[in-house]
């Protein structure tokens, strides 16, 4: 393999492994309801997403939430998100990805901002998590960027070089915490962008999780 039997991918979840876009604006809107706020679209959630989140709120509000507000917002969210997700399945074609990547000798791991003790049992359900060195997810508050998280996910793992990671995600925070570490990105937007507005960020984005491999396969070689 020479070289590039070190490469890595660090996969997202939500909206990237996981198609769970239905699920994610359905319980956006039940977080806006609580507060008496119309529904917003696919559409619009998808060009207006941002991290952290209370920043996202304060787009479509025209203000911060408060402090209660948030935790409204967010305990209504997470409850609702819960019970929908149910109904949700991995992108198509994953499971072959994710065996192709780790049959060339590579390694792949799963960090989400998905809460860590919820996302576990959820990756151990769909049979993928033998394919990964390492799955964490968000410990702590909700709410907030990737980039911490992003330098103890791959502190915690040996053996693997930043310049010969890639994070494949669905978020601009994704590329965010990729640079923070040193690694490169690829962006999908199949997930809660729009491709307007992850092509601002300035690193490779594509339609498919197949095209994304491609591009981490270019991106560590």
């Amino acid at each position: 393999m020479g070289k590039q039997g070190n490469a890595h991918i660090v996969w997202d979840w939500n909206g990237t492994l996981f198609h769970d876009n239905v699920a994610i604006i359905g319980a956006t809107n039940a977080a806006f309801a609580e507060l008496g706020l119309e529904p917003i679209t696919l559409e619009r959630y998808r060009a207006m997403y941002c991290v952290p989140v209370p920043k996202f709120y304060e787009r479509l509000m025209g203000r911060l939430p408060t402090d209660a507000e948030w935790q409204i917002m967010d305990e209504t969210f997470h409850r609702y998100y819960a019970e929908h997700r149910r109904t949700c399945e991995l992108t198509a074609g994953v499971p072959a990805l994710l065996a192709g990547w780790g049959a060339a000798g590579r390694s792949q791991s799963l960090l989400s901002m998905y809460g860590h003790e919820d996302l576990v049992p959820l990756v151990r359900n769909f049979g993928i998590e033998p394919h990964f060195v390492r799955v964490d997810g968000r410990t702590g508050p909700s709410g907030g960027s990737k980039a911490e998280h992003m330098v103890r996910h791959l502190g915690a793992i040996t053996g693997v070089e930043p310049s010969r990671v890639v994070v494949i995600g669905d978020a601009a925070d994704d590329a965010i915490a990729a640079r923070h570490v040193g690694a490169g990105a690829v962006l999908y937007t199949g997930g809660s962008h729009s491709r307007a507005s992850l092509e601002v960020v300035g690193v490779p984005v594509v339609d498919s999780l197949e095209e994304a491999v491609e591009e981490a396969e270019r991106l560590a070689a």
